[in-house]
């Protein structure tokens, strides 16, 4: 169980106004996924809110990739072990910048509520910055959309339909 969890929400964006509701969703996302790896002790979480411009700047500049995504995941963690906040004795996971104009056009593709979007992308990245990736395909990536899926039903935000996901 994990201790205290401190989730940061900044929004830098002007495009979509976010509905209420939505930070206190990130919130029990972080804490399901937490909770789910068993997570030992505090932890801080930063969240971040751009447009498809901004994220589009942060994949070029981080990534190498010239183009808009959906979520970037920046884990400050390796093999478990992570910065800690002197301050507070949280350890410190990372960051997740979400572009909601990207999250409003995927969750009108994939017919579903920009919560259930924005529950899953927000759950997607904390796998990423407790160490799972799915670059690779194969098991790893079934794992990882194993363990959405678990923490997105658990939520109340299980899928409607099926959808796939485009591997750039």
């Amino acid at each position: 169980m994990p201790d205290k969890i401190k989730v940061i929400i900044t929004d830098d964006q002007k495009t979509v106004k976010i509905p209420s509701g939505v930070r206190l969703l990130i919130r029990r996302c972080c804490n399901a996924v937490l909770r789910m790896e068993q997570f030992k002790g505090s932890a801080e979480i930063s969240v971040r809110f751009v447009d498809n411009a901004m994220i589009r700047e942060l994949n070029a500049q981080h990534r190498g990739i010239d183009a808009e995504t959906d979520v970037l995941s920046f884990p400050l963690g390796e093999n478990g072990e992570y910065d800690v906040n002197p301050a507070t004795g949280a350890f410190v996971l990372g960051d997740i910048v979400i572009s909601v104009q990207k999250a409003m056009e995927q969750a009108k593709e994939y017919n579903h509520s920009l919560e259930r979007e924005i529950g899953f992308l927000t759950v997607h990245s904390m796998l990423h910055l407790l160490g799972y990736d799915h670059v690779n395909g194969g098991l790893q990536a079934v794992r990882m959309r194993e363990k959405e899926e678990e923490v997105l039903t658990q939520l109340g935000l299980k899928r409607n339909g099926s959808y796939y996901m485009d591997e750039e």
